[in-house]
């Protein structure tokens, strides 16, 4: 029998202000998901219903066959690693990761806490005191006292919010390991999209209380369904424009007198008003005077000339362009440091260009702005 998390129409208000609004997740057994969100989305008072901390205002959660929507926490297999960590000072290492047993009334553990200490790499660690570690062993330990009590599902609430951004990236990458050699679930909260999509096997955007996009990280960055979704996940260039027909496989379109193209398979909206989306990483930047309306493999591209660049910053990897239309409105390109393009400069007059399949098309009565000033208190 699978051991799948199923959350049915669930739904946690506070008084007149509704946190989670009646949302449908499947999180399959074994996987890595995430709940991805600003703060104030619910992503992490779902967490806390799922753990038992909260108790939902309607709606059921269940694992497996079991209906465990009114358990208390400690009868839930489920544990939690929180942000802080939550050690006991006064304990060893070894001692903190054996509490969970031997509150069970264990009394041979050293064996297990071993296996637990071999899988989070602190072997040579079990003597020492939380205060004698730094931020990413403290969250280890953190992690293999929740892994030891063999929970069915583990619950990760931001576990990483505390550690500098080198250490963070390296924690992305030990969770993952971690989660691939135990096979256990992990649902882990965040409000940072590239550990989310770094980690993730599945992930759930959150948005007011409702999940606005579910799927595996490229799909919700290549194809976003909403405008949130394409500005919270990465940047998005958003222009205005109408479908005006198809030609094979791909529709057409009109932005500002310009003729462009888009795959089919990026549309949510195959009429009418859309907003044309592309990614600042697809757009090629060239210069105007250069018939280049064809990549590199002599495939058509989408062009837009008459554009003037209004700032350049070089930040190591790629350098980021602001490169302004002949109808005022500004849309960002990134281009990567290889050395074989030539570098612009504010004032230089440039084209862009890219692929009609790196196109998506939105509906135009969302707002273009949604999700890109969403900031994590």
């Amino acid at each position: 029998m699978t051991q799948d998390l199923q959350l049915t129409s669930l739904t946690k208000r506070f008084g007149d202000f509704t946190a989670v609004d009646a949302i449908d997740l499947t999180v399959p057994q074994g996987s890595f998901f995430a709940l991805l969100g600003a703060s104030g989305c619910g992503k992490t008072t779902t967490l806390r219903m799922v753990a038992g901390l909260e108790e939902p205002t309607a709606g059921t959660i269940t694992l497996g066959e079991d209906d465990i929507t009114r358990l208390k926490p400690y009868k839930r297999p489920v544990n939690t690693v929180f942000q802080s960590y939550a050690l006991f000072p006064h304990l060893s290492v070894h001692d903190n990761i054996a509490f969970g047993l031997r509150r069970q009334g264990r009394k041979q553990v050293g064996a297990e806490v071993a296996r637990m200490l071999e899988l989070v790499e602190l072997a040579d660690f079990g003597k020492r005191k939380p205060g004698q570690l730094s931020g990413g062993q403290q969250q280890r330990v953190a992690l293999a006292r929740a892994l030891i009590n063999q929970p069915r599902v583990l619950l990760l609430d931001e576990p990483l919010g505390a550690l500098d951004l080198k250490l963070r990236r390296q924690m992305q990458l030990e969770l993952k390991r971690i989660q691939t050699e135990v096979g256990l679930t992990f649902v882990h909260v965040t409000h940072d999209q590239e550990e989310a999509m770094t980690m993730a096997d599945t992930v759930a955007v959150m948005n007011a209380g409702r999940i606005e996009q579910l799927g595996s990280p490229e799909d919700l960055y290549e194809h976003p369904a909403s405008t949130f979704v394409a500005n919270f996940l990465g940047q998005s260039n958003l222009v205005a424009g109408t479908v005006t027909g198809s030609d094979g496989d791909l529709l057409v379109l009109d932005v500002q007198g310009v003729t462009l193209r888009a795959s089919g398979e990026g549309a949510r909206v195959t009429s009418g008003a859309v907003w044309v989306g592309v990614r600042p990483e697809k757009v090629r930047l060239g210069t105007p005077e250069v018939d280049d309306d064809a990549d590199e493999e002599g495939r058509a591209t989408n062009t837009l000339t008459k554009a003037v660049v209004t700032d350049v910053s070089f930040v190591g990897v790629s350098t980021q362009y602001v490169v302004r239309l002949p109808w005022e409105q500004e849309l960002t390109v990134f281009e990567q440091n290889t050395g074989n393009r030539r570098r612009f400069h504010a004032g230089d007059p440039v084209a862009l260009h890219w692929r009609p399949e790196h196109t998506f098309l939105l509906d135009a009565s969302q707002d273009a702005t949604a999700g890109a000033e969403t900031e994590d208190v």
